[in-house]
């Protein structure tokens, strides 16, 4: 079993922007680790993952005791090259080359069917495989100097929101594992989007950094799980089955006008409580509250997505009793970011009459 307590982690800064990152030293050092079956944290253009080889059962067993994760939760599996696809998947069908065309390397995570070299710990034991090829020249080359298909969830502890920051997990995980590669700040902030190409029709499964119009302007009609709709379906895509990126202070998704959600705050401070809102830049100056945090900007959603985690882990450094946020355009990449808010929520959320 893994031995959490008695780890150094160590940490190696790497700029994504230096020629010839397969020949970093640290990078190399860092993939050495992976190579010797433990974690190391690495940057993606989403949020850092928590990789292990994805062929080791007791490396994958790492990350579920670091991250506090339960064993039922499928893991996705990283790649660099199609070559390692062919490794660990197999059948696959024609629509997933047609999205791998479009979106790899990119925030989109393919369910296939799996081949048996994957430990069973990585799929749960179901007879698929997740599995994208991340955006990141970081990760690109620590996956390339491993040699090995990485399986990576989000590098915090479970039910903390995603980190998109090396301090973030840190934060979360210093002294759990091995090692992190510091590649500065992530950039697209939400997780992939996870689509299942295994079913009749292609379904995602978890909304994300790809959105579902840009998935169908290339493959035509997709489905949505019952489980992104219906809050008492059980999920199918990993990170998706339990509660995930929540503050320490309980959060509600208020709907409505501002100041219907200046009403809530005026309510719950007059009763002795500390409170925060979660809003954004164009709104920052609208609320009156303990805290206010802005997080991105209403008129371009991808950039709340990019900034949601950190103004999430900002909040527990306010000690705040209570955080009120608004809810933002379910359409695009807000898809995404409602989900993320409301799992945070624990879906508690206030509604203007």
């Amino acid at each position: 079993m893994y031995e959490v307590k008695a780890l150094k982690t160590h940490v190696f800064f790497v700029d994504k922007n230096v020629d010839e990152l397969n020949s970093c030293p640290q990078v190399k050092q860092a993939a050495a680790y992976l190579q010797r079956g433990e974690l190391v944290a690495f940057p993606t253009e989403t949020v850092y993952g928590l990789g292990a080889n994805a062929m080791s059962t007791a490396a994958v067993e790492n990350i579920f005791v670091a991250k506090g994760r339960p064993s039922d939760n499928p893991l996705i599996v990283h790649i660099a090259t199609t070559e390692q696809l062919h490794d660990i998947a197999c059948d696959i069908p024609s629509v997933a080359y047609t999205l791998m065309d479009h979106f790899w390397p990119g925030p989109l995570t393919l369910v296939l069917p799996t081949k048996d070299a994957v430990s069973p710990r990585v799929t749960a034991g179901l007879n698929t495989v997740a599995v994208r090829m991340p955006n990141h020249p970081i990760a690109l080359a620590l996956i390339k100097a491993s040699g090995l298909p990485i399986a990576a969830p989000s590098a915090n502890r479970s039910g903390r929101p995603s980190p998109t920051t090396a301090k973030h997990v840190l934060d979360d995980l210093d002294g759990r594992i091995a090692a992190v590669v510091d590649g500065g700040a992530t950039g697209v902030g939400v997780e992939s989007t996870v689509i299942d190409c295994t079913s009749a029709i292609p379904t995602i499964l978890r909304p994300g950094g790809v959105t579902k119009e840009e998935i169908e302007r290339v493959i035509g009609a997709v489905d949505i799980d019952r489980a992104l709709v219906e809050k008492e379906a059980v999920p199918k895509s990993p990170g998706m089955k339990y509660t995930h990126y929540a503050p320490k202070a309980p959060l509600v998704v208020v709907y409505g006008s501002p100041s219907f959600l200046q009403q809530v705050v005026n309510e719950k401070r007059a009763s002795g409580f500390t409170v925060g809102v979660l809003t954004t830049e164009e709104r920052r100056d609208t609320y009156e509250a303990d805290v206010v945090i802005a997080c991105g900007r209403r008129s371009d959603l991808r950039t709340v997505a990019k900034q949601l985690y950190d103004a999430l882990r900002a909040f527990d450094e306010t000690h705040v009793h209570f955080i009120y946020s608004e809810a933002f355009p379910n359409e695009g990449i807000g898809v995404a970011i409602m989900n993320r808010l409301l799992k945070a929520a624990g879906y508690q959320q206030m509604m203007e009459k």
